[in-house]
Parts: C-alpha cells; sequence; structure tokens
C-alpha cells in the first residue's frame, strides 16, 4: 500500500499517462474464491451463486499489480458489506491513507479528489467512482462511461491474469479458508513480484494474455485470458449496497464528465467509441 502522497501521484500519473483518467488512485474490484465447506461450517460460507466462498477484494494500480488486498470475508455476508468493512473503506472515511489533496483539472476551477475507479457493484462516493446508470445516457454521460471503462478495465486484467496463471483459482480450492487465504495471498505478492522483474515479466504475462487497446483504432484485442474458461474458483462481487449517493459525489462526476467531453480532456477517438 503507498504510503506517501508522492508514492500516490506517482500512480496516479500513470493511469493519467496510460488510461487518460486523471486524479486515479487505482481501480477496484472483488471475486468470490470458491472453496469447498469446511466440515460443520453450515451456510457460513455459501454465497449468493450458491456456493461456498471467501472474499477478494483488490484495488490494482495502472500496470496490473495489487496495491491493496483484502481477502477472508466469508462469502454469506452481503456483498454490499465487503467493501463497507474493508480497512481501505474505513481508511477513506477516516482519511488515513495520505491521499494527495485535492487539485483542479487542466483548465478548470474546481478542485477534485483523487479517486478510485470501479464498476457499477461499488457505491458513488466522494472518493470512488462508478459509471452512470445505463438507462438514459446522454452522449456526454456515456463518454465519462467509456473513459472509465477504459481505466477499470485494468483491474480485469489483473483478477484475469492471476486465474490463468495460478490455476488453483479455476476450481473451488479444497481446503480450510485459513490456508485458501495463505494461498490467495502468496499468489497475489507473486503476481506482483513475477510483475515486477524484467527478466520474468515477459514469460509470466506475455504480449496478449492481457486485453491490448490498438495504437490506431483503440479497439480492445481481448487477452488471452478472455479466452479460456470461466474460472469456476472466482466469481464476481453482486451489487455492493444501494444506489443512493450524497450530492457531492454526484457533483464530482458530473466534473470529471465535463472535463471528459472538453476540448483539454478530450482523447480523439473518444467519440468513435459510444
Amino acid at each position: 500500500m503507498p504510503q506517501t502522497v508522492e508514492q500516490w501521484k506517482a500512480i496516479a500519473a500513470e493511469f493519467k499517462e496510460r488510461w487518460n483518467f486523471n486524479n486515479c488512485l487505482g481501480a477496484m474490484d472483488g471475486k468470490h474464491v470458491v472453496i469447498r465447506p469446511p466440515p460443520g461450517s453450515g451456510s457460513y460460507y455459501f454465497n449468493y451463486k450458491h456456493t461456498f466462498s471467501i472474499v477478494l477484494l483488490a484495488l490494482v494500480d495502472a500496470d496490473y499489480q495489487f496495491i491493496y488486498v483484502d481477502v477472508g470475508t466469508n462469502g454469506r455476508i452481503s456483498d454490499g458489506g465487503v467493501f463497507k468493512n474493508s480497512d481501505l473503506a474505513q481508511a477513506l472515511e477516516n482519511g488515513d491513507l495520505n491521499i494527495p489533496e485535492p487539485t483542479s483539472l487542466p483548465n478548470r476551477n474546481k478542485k477534485l479528489p483523487y479517486v478510485i475507479v470501479a464498476d457499477d457493484a461499488f457505491p458513488l462516493t466522494e472518493n470512488i467512482m462508478k459509471p452512470y446508470s445505463l438507462r438514459g445516457l446522454t452522449q456526454k454521460q456515456r463518454i465519462f462511461n467509456y473513459r472509465l471503462s477504459r481505466a477499470r478495465r485494468i483491474v480485469e486484467n489483473a483478477f484475469g491474469i492471476l486465474a490463468n496463471r495460478f490455476r488453483v483459482f479455476m476450481t473451488p480450492i479444497a481446503l480450510c479458508p485459513e490456508n485458501v487465504e495463505k494461498i490467495v495471498m502468496a499468489a497475489c505478492s507473486l503476481h506482483n513480484f513475477l510483475r515486477s522483474k524484467s527478466n520474468a515479466r515477459n514469460v509470466y504475462t506475455p504480449v496478449g494474455i492481457a486485453d491490448i487497446e490498438d495504437i490506431h483504432t483503440h479497439d480492445i484485442l481481448p487477452g488471452q485470458w478472455r479466452l479460456q474458461p470461466n474460472p469456476e474458483g472466482l466469481v464476481p462481487l453482486s451489487q455492493q449496497g444501494s444506489n443512493r449517493c450524497r450530492n457531492t459525489a454526484k457533483e464530482i462526476r458530473d466534473e470529471f464528465c465535463t472535463y471528459f467531453n472538453s476540448t483539454e480532456g478530450q482523447v480523439e477517438w473518444q467519440w468513435d467509441k459510444v
């Protein structure tokens, strides 16, 4: 986990450079890690997909590396409680992450906080940006959703690479939950280690294993992990709570939306993608 303002700013700079999303601290998502239920556990680990699991919640940087992992919440808890009860949610709420102070986007006056990008399963807050609802979208809102999707796809790929390279995730894991937690943490740590070493990086994640964006058309070429059978051991989270949110969170999303539709904030190909 980054400890300083400078480390967070370095992550945000890479998201801006590679994925054209300003003030971004990371992409967040979660998975149910499916297990064989321990004897006598009853419905304690039973989840909404009618399997047994513990939950992996992760925040990923712009280079597919895990910068925060929370694993071990039993699958029975409502998915809305997974993020709410995490250390990350508490640290965000209490201002304990040492993230940079809000700053205005280029040629804009309103200061915006640094944010995490996530999908529609997560709550919209001052520090978490999610897409606009798909019903009744304006063109500007579709542009915002496209720009957010480009940045958020990183965490999808990180999970996809993890399951593709560590095949233990392809089926329910027949170990006690405490040992499954250790396996998940070890896999995430090894993933980061192999991504960070230049002599191992191209072997662990060869070109094409993750999604590739065509440099001319900016069409997405699906990564090899997407062409594999869906892993039975990693199941998506469901809704992370209600869609109610503070007006300030909506205003922050609207400001990002306005910027991404402006001359200064647009990318030239975005109009062809919505």
